[in-house]
């Protein structure tokens, strides 16, 4: 749908993320500030989008991304029994390394850090998820949803940085180099991402 409009949102810092730690598809709570980075993204966002019952709102299931879609929910005014969860925004899941520190990843499998960069690796977690498997999901989901006007979708940074990098035909290690922080998110629309924060607008790829 060329007139779709898509939201996109990662979930507030995490007690796992103030860790350093990978949490995959482990959870953690958000931390005072994540929940302050939620509510901010959240006033933004009701500024944007007029009626909140004309837009339909996707959330990861995993608790991280339900805990910031209920205060999304409360500041625009959604009923969060709503909200659709769907396993495909989940984050990239990383195999036994989950929960863990790069100094501990490094300790145990000092071989997975050779032949690739600090972009690129997480793909070499043991059990882990493949980059072409969460492409493979997202651009499902972005496909279910191509005639659904206004969405909303709260996820992850991971994730979220692949899906972009879907919507706007982006090469693996270009989509791999986006931003992923917790206090903006975007809008895509017309094969247009722009970044929303404070002090937004700004276009940052357009084909």
């Amino acid at each position: 749908m060329k007139n779709q409009t898509i939201y996109l949102i990662r979930h507030g810092e995490t007690e796992f993320n103030t860790q350093g730690r990978y949490q995959g598809e482990l959870d953690s709570p958000l931390t005072e500030a994540g929940v302050q980075q939620v509510q901010q993204n959240a006033q933004m966002l009701k500024s944007l989008i007029g009626n909140p019952n004309e837009w339909k709102i996707v959330s990861s299931p995993l608790g991280r991304a339900m805990q910031s879609t209920e205060i999304i929910c409360e500041t625009i005014g959604f009923d969060v029994k709503k909200v659709e969860k769907d396993d495909r925004l989940t984050e990239v899941a990383v195999g036994q390394w989950a929960g863990l520190t790069t100094k501990e990843i490094e300790g145990s499998w000092p071989n997975l850090f050779q032949n690739t960069d600090v972009y690129n690796w997480y793909f070499n977690a043991p059990n882990g998820e493949a980059y072409d498997s969460v492409v493979c999901r997202l651009s499902t989901w972005l496909k279910d949803i191509q005639h659904v006007p206004n969405v909303i979708a709260i996820s992850h940074g991971l994730t979220g940085r692949i899906l972009r990098g879907i919507y706007a035909d982006l090469k693996k290690e270009d989509a791999l180099k986006l931003e992923v922080s917790q206090d903006v998110f975007f809008k895509l629309t017309y094969n247009t991402i722009t970044r929303i924060c404070l002090d937004f607008d700004d276009v940052y790829f357009h084909s």
